[in-house]
């Protein structure tokens, strides 16, 4: 007769070495399988799996893109001047077989620590052969092509891909001398463009004033012409008139004129004559006072 107990143990034993046989991999996961610490297999998809218990081991890893974001640094560009740069990567697992013999078993802080140096000799060796202004002005574009290509010929050995590579943020160091020259150039380039605005200014305001005192010689000169000649045609009506009076009573018109003439000799009260009682100037001042 069998023991109850035995069975119960037997039992027991056989429902933990089922438990311990069955795993699941999740969403976003990948695993392996170590046989005594040897990968019999690698890429398990999402679900259920089973593993011979005790001598297996399973491993798993996120297949998620991942994150580095590491300090800022300083590097040199062609002119030889430092420049502080913040960047960030993302990646992921390409080969899990690779990435747990290469990258410290499969951890992450190991793969960062790892794929860290591999980003910031790339960045160096791309900002090296670029000028001040180049990596200012488009480095956020133009490096991270270069960049991927450059760190995932390396980054091949440790099982993973770089997927991008974004510079946050690009600055000068405030210890150099370098902010101080670019503010020096920015003012240069600013009176520069001052003075340039100030002669074309200048230039623009001369044209105009010539082509104002050109516009005033004009309308003068055709002033002049119009009162030259309404001053013809007044002397031209005058004589007329003057012509019809004399031929109307000569007498008269020669009295007039001496008249005027009187009139524009000592208008003034102050001019003395010194002339000849016989004179024709004075013909209208007869000795009888008429």
């Amino acid at each position: 007769m069998h023991n109850p107990v035995s069975y119960l143990i037997a039992g027991v034993v056989l429902l933990l070495a089922l438990l311990s046989s069955v795993y699941t991999v999740s969403e976003g996961q990948t695993a392996i399988v170590l046989n005594l610490g040897k990968i019999v297999r690698s890429d398990l998809k999402p679900g259920l799996h089973f593993k011979w218990p005790v001598v297996e081991e399973v491993r798993k890893f996120d297949q998620r893109i991942l994150s580095l974001d590491d300090a800022p640094d300083r590097y040199l560009t062609t002119e030889k001047k430092d420049v502080e740069v913040d960047f960030f990567v993302k990646w992921r697992i390409k080969n899990v077989t690779t990435f747990y013999r290469n990258a410290g078993g499969g951890d992450e802080d190991a793969a960062k620590a790892r794929l860290r140096p591999l980003v910031r000799k790339a960045l160096r060796g791309e900002i090296n052969r670029r000028s001040l202004q180049a990596v200012v002005s488009s480095g956020r574009s133009d490096l991270t092509g270069s960049l991927l290509k450059a760190i995932n010929a390396e980054a091949a050995t440790l099982g993973i891909v770089v997927l991008d590579v974004r510079i946050k943020r690009i600055n000068l160091p405030q210890d150099s001398t370098v902010l101080e020259n670019v503010f020096q150039r920015m003012r240069t380039d600013r009176e520069k463009v001052a003075n340039q605005l100030r002669a074309e200014g200048v230039q623009a305001s001369d044209g105009i004033k010539a082509d104002a005192d050109r516009q005033r010689q004009v309308i003068l000169a055709d002033a002049e012409r119009d009162a030259q000649k309404v001053r013809g045609e007044g002397d031209g009506r005058a004589a007329e008139i003057g012509a019809a009076a004399y031929g109307q009573d000569a007498e008269f018109y020669a009295f007039y004129r001496s008249l005027e003439a009187y009139r524009a000799s000592m208008g003034d009260g102050r001019t003395t004559l010194v002339l000849d009682p016989e004179s024709e100037f004075l013909r209208y001042f007869g000795k009888d006072g008429r």
